[in-house]
């Protein structure tokens, strides 16, 4: 298997392009099952999230691995919850005790929604005391970036937004590259997105070079300069998804795939109601 590479973030700390995601994987020992089977495979960067609700079995999979902590690359993610300065504080807390570890390398704003500056001071202070590497925020469009940005202290390292070939984020993008914030692609493969793994034009690509659709998706995103973390509970589909460091694509084939970007995607963080609704829709500390 391909040594994964690292790009070094804007605060200096590298991090594994190629990760392994663990949205909507249950904490029924699932979790724990797929981060093992991915780390044996040779993947050493982790994504989870306090709304997850399976950071207990990231941290036993890693703390379990046999692997050298500071080879491995853990993200988690703060919730709406405990957004506010003094909320998020012991949101962070939470999040370590969960996941049984000293500290997480990249630690992200979820949902820019409510009090995302108190929460990001408090952020900011967990990185200095050791508790956190990197900072970052999530799904935060060119207009939720206007609002908050401007108030922060320190520019965030990372934002993390849906992003595949037919939703590239051009606009934020952007913005992004101006600041040197790097991005990473949520859904990678659309979440599944049928029409996109069929697309004639990907399809073709996908044959040109003997891989799957998925596998020149990934490429592309990879190639865009896009950190990703594809996600399966399939150990074979955990590995194949891995087998995109052997081939290129070309300028032209690079080309074709930014053609086929529609502006929009599953998610849209600037409806209206989108804030309320995901403040209202689970208890993060319902088992705390």
């Amino acid at each position: 298997m391909a040594k994964i590479q690292t790009l070094k973030l804007n605060d200096g700390v590298d991090v594994p392009v190629y990760g392994f995601g663990t949205f909507q994987i249950p904490a029924d020992g699932s979790t724990y099952k797929a981060v093992r089977e991915a780390l044996n495979l040779g993947i050493r960067h982790i994504d989870t999230a306090v709304a997850y609700f399976n950071e207990q079995e990231v941290g036993k999979a890693i703390r379990e691995s046999g692997i050298p902590r500071n080879e491995i690359f853990l993200t988690s993610k703060l919730w709406l919850q405990d957004y506010g300065y003094e909320a998020a504080k012991k949101g962070i807390d939470t999040s370590l005790r969960k996941l049984g570890l000293d500290y997480m390398d990249l630690y992200l704003i979820h949902q820019p929604y409510g009090d995302v500056p108190g929460a990001w001071k408090a952020m900011e202070e967990a990185k200095a005391a050791g508790k956190i590497r990197s900072i970052g925020v999530s799904n935060m469009t060119p207009t939720i970036w206007n609002n908050f940005i401007p108030q922060f202290d320190t520019m965030p390292s990372v934002n993390q937004v849906e992003f595949n070939p037919y939703y590239q984020q051009k606009e934020i993008r952007k913005i992004m590259a101006a600041a040197e914030v790097q991005l990473e692609g949520w859904g990678p493969l659309g979440q599944g997105n049928k029409a996109m793994l069929a697309d004639p034009v990907i399809v073709k690509i996908a044959e040109n070079h003997a891989k799957d659709s998925g596998q020149v998706i990934l490429r592309f995103e990879l190639q865009e300069g896009a950190i990703i973390f594809p996600k399966s509970v399939n150990p074979e589909r955990i590995k194949s998804n891995m087998e995109i460091f052997d081939f290129a694509l070309t300028d032209a084939e690079m080309e074709e795939i930014r053609a086929l970007d529609t502006g929009k995607g599953c998610h849209n963080p600037d409806a209206p109601g989108v804030a309320e609704a995901l403040i209202g829709a689970f208890d993060v500390h319902a088992n705390d």
